[in-house]
């Protein structure tokens, strides 16, 4: 009985430190890519900063302009931040 008891408290704390700060995670970047525009300065996985020239409705991927007359497409899944909101964290 004590050996279940402790399972179930590690899983308990598993989850209040590990799963639950994850899926906050994943749910406020999603609501970040739910929320693109044009002009909106963003971070790809990759570590590339740039602007959003062109969402391309419809297609996996969005167009990022990460310098003056540089344009990149990138899918839509490694777009991930604000720069501006990154630093705020810090």
């Amino acid at each position: 009985m004590p050996m279940l008891i402790m399972l179930v408290l590690m899983f308990v704390i598993m989850y209040f430190f590990m799963i639950k700060p994850q899926k906050k995670r994943q749910k406020e970047i999603q609501e970040f890519r739910n929320k693109l525009a044009v002009g909106t300065r963003v971070v790809t996985n990759g570590a590339l900063y740039g602007t959003v020239k062109n969402l391309n409705e419809g297609e996996p991927y969005l167009t990022i302009e990460v310098s003056k007359g540089v344009d990149i497409q990138v899918d839509r899944n490694f777009v991930f931040a604000d720069p501006n909101q990154m630093m705020q964290q810090r």
